[in-house]
C-alpha cells in the first residue's frame, strides 16, 4: 500500500516542474500527421502533431490533458523531439516501457532525464499516461512515413 511520503516522492518538485512547462504546445497547422492517444484508465490524452523531412522530425506540436506524470513525461519527450528519426522515437519508447515495467535502465541519449518517474514504476495505474506522448509521436511518424510513400 502507498504511504504519503511515496506520493510526495512520486510527485517531486522536478516532475512538477517539468509538467509546468511543456516545450511545443504549439498545435500545428496542416501537419503531415496528427495521432491522440488516450489512456484509458485515467482518461489522459495527447495529440501529436508533426511533419518530417528527410526521415526526420522538422516540426512538432501537441496537446497534452494529463497527470502530471503524463505532463512531465511529454516535456522530457518533447525537449530533444526536433531532428529525431523513428527509430530513435521508438528506440525511446521501448526504453521507457522497459523502465517502468522490467525495472530497465530509464531511456538514455537523447531522451535523457525520465529517472525523475522512475519511482512510476510502482504505480502501474499512472504506466499509460507516462507513454502517451511516445506512443502518439510514433503512429504519427509512422503514419506520416506512409502517406509519403503513398503520394
Amino acid at each position: 500500500m502507498s504511504t504519503e511520503s511515496d506520493l510526495i516522492k512520486l510527485y517531486s518538485q522536478r516532475i512538477l516542474a517539468l509538467a509546468a512547462d511543456i516545450p511545443l504546445t504549439d498545435r500545428l497547422e496542416a501537419p503531415q500527421a496528427t495521432v491522440r492517444k488516450r489512456a484509458p484508465l485515467c482518461g489522459s490524452t495527447v495529440t501529436v502533431d508533426l511533419d518530417i523531412e528527410d526521415g526526420r522530425i522538422a516540426r512538432f506540436g501537441q496537446d497534452v490533458k494529463a497527470c502530471a506524470l503524463g505532463q512531465a513525461s511529454a516535456a522530457l519527450m518533447a525537449a530533444n523531439i526536433i531532428g529525431r528519426t523513428r527509430a530513435e522515437v521508438e528506440q525511446g519508447r521501448d526504453q521507457l516501457r522497459a523502465m517502468l515495467k522490467d525495472g530497465a535502465p530509464p531511456p538514455g541519449a537523447p531522451f535523457s532525464g525520465y529517472e525523475v518517474l522512475e519511482p512510476a514504476r510502482e504505480y502501474k495505474n499512472r504506466q499509460a499516461s507516462i507513454m502517451l506522448a511516445f506512443e502518439a509521436t510514433a503512429q504519427a511518424m509512422a503514419d506520416a512515413e506512409a502517406a509519403a510513400s503513398c503520394a
